[in-house]
């Protein structure tokens, strides 16, 4: 048990690895699958924005679920549905059963993965969370930029786009039968500076339904840091689903190169990010209380003129270090999301918190690919997503507003003190 803790950062980054690789899938081949099926951009954008909006809808039962069941258990059943509903994507032959396999079934599914894991894992490094949160958030990158190739290499060599869905839900999978055995639940209470170990998991005495749900609702930086992780949400969705795309268009390469370019650049600055800032974060928060704001009001603010560019560029070299400038203040945001919503938020309802912010956030951030597969419609592809980056930097500077009235004015009153 003596080292427990890491082995479930490694498991758990795994999981987010596949998590994220396999929602990524979608938009990387969205070329091939759109002319497979023949469907039009607005079709391919509504199909990602259903997976999204599944995702948000079920967020607060599985929040829930979250607070009062075993986390090991909702951690490993969720991996196993979604991998194999990844896999069954695969056999989609039309647009209705590419969203019911893609977006209903996956969408469930990953569902239930993030209300559990990050407390699970918050309970777990006590003393190293900012550093275990930004590692399990590394693997998000690793996981989108080892799919940004792999997945258009293996639909380019091994019998088109549908072979990716396989070889992903099967790797997904196998890794879950791997939790079967290896994870564990929740630890014990020990001192601060002894080793956690495992206790049977009962369900917790939690407040009311009504009573969480007041809690969140009348608590400022709650909701304001919610707007913050909105804002997040609504550019990642639009970028995920229409970046390969935007520079296959504009730029005329294969899916491939599209893949490539558009995941590695953006995704590596943002796991340099992300880890930097894990590293700052633990050094000053000690000292200073609200370091996660102004780490996450300062990446909002620099990256929303980033992503503004990235519609602009007139050529691949800039677009690619528009990817990559925004990809950097990505990632110092993201050290903090749940790390910060955890300083107002006490431990018994933390599932609940992550699944309340995840809710409206993945509410709001659905409709980005539907936005900007409409413009790419009406403007084509590479006009009308260049309008879209546009629209993607506005939304930025908004949570850099929410973040900043937090910072500013009511995270002191609302701080949670351990």
């Amino acid at each position: 048990m003596k080292y427990y803790r890491w082995e479930l950062l490694l498991l758990l980054s795994l999981a987010f690895l596949f998590n994220q690789a396999d929602r990524a899938l979608f938009g990387i081949l969205s070329n091939p699958i759109q002319a497979d099926l023949q469907l039009t951009s607005e079709q391919m954008g509504l199909a990602a924005t259903v997976l999204l909006a599944v995702l948000a809808i079920l967020m607060p039962i599985t929040g829930w679920i979250g607070d009062h069941f075993n986390k090991k258990w909702i951690i490993t059943f969720c991996l196993l549905f979604w991998s194999l509903s990844t896999m069954l994507t695969g056999l989609a032959n039309g647009f209705l059963m590419l969203v019911l396999l893609r977006s209903v079934a996956t969408g469930g599914g990953e569902s239930f993965y993030v209300p559990a894991a990050y407390p699970l894992l918050a309970a777990w490094h006590k003393k190293t969370r900012s550093i275990a949160f930004s590692v399990h958030q590394g693997a998000f990158y690793f996981g989108v930029i080892s799919s940004g190739f792999l997945a258009g290499w293996i639909a380019q060599h091994f019998g088109g786009w549908r072979s990716a869905f396989y070889v992903y839900g099967a790797l997904g999978f196998l890794l879950g039968i791997v939790f079967i055995f290896r994870l564990k639940g929740m630890p014990e209470e020990t001192q601060e500076d002894a080793e956690p170990q495992e206790k049977p998991e009962t369900p917790q005495k939690t407040p009311s339904l009504g009573a969480t749900l007041r809690f969140f609702l009348t608590t400022p930086t709650v909701l304001l840091l919610t707007i913050g992780f909105s804002a997040i949400v609504f550019v990642n969705n639009g970028y995920m689903q229409w970046g390969p795309t935007f520079l296959s268009e504009k730029y005329d390469l294969d899916v491939t190169m599209a893949g490539w370019n558009s995941m590695f650049y953006h995704n590596a600055a943002a796991f340099i990010g992300i880890l930097l800032g894990g590293v700052v974060t633990d050094l000053f928060i000690q000292k200073f209380e609200r370091f996660r704001l102004v780490i996450q009001a300062l990446a909002l603010l620099l990256g929303a003129p980033a992503i503004y560019f990235c519609g602009l560029a007139g050529s691949l070299a800039m677009t690619c270090a528009a990817f990559a400038v925004f990809g950097i203040f990505r990632g110092l945001y993201e050290t903090n999301t749940h790390a910060a919503m955890f300083d107002v938020v006490p431990p018994v309802i933390r599932s609940s918190a992550v699944a309340f912010m995840s809710f409206i956030a993945f509410l709001i951030g659905s409709t980005s690919p539907y936005i900007l597969g409409r413009l790419a419609d009406h403007y084509g592809k590479a006009d009308g997503l260049s309008y879209g980056f546009q629209l993607l930097g506005g939304v930025y500077f908004i949570g850099f507003l929410a973040v900043l009235v937090a910072l500013l004015f009511t995270f002191k009153r609302d701080r949670i003190q351990e």
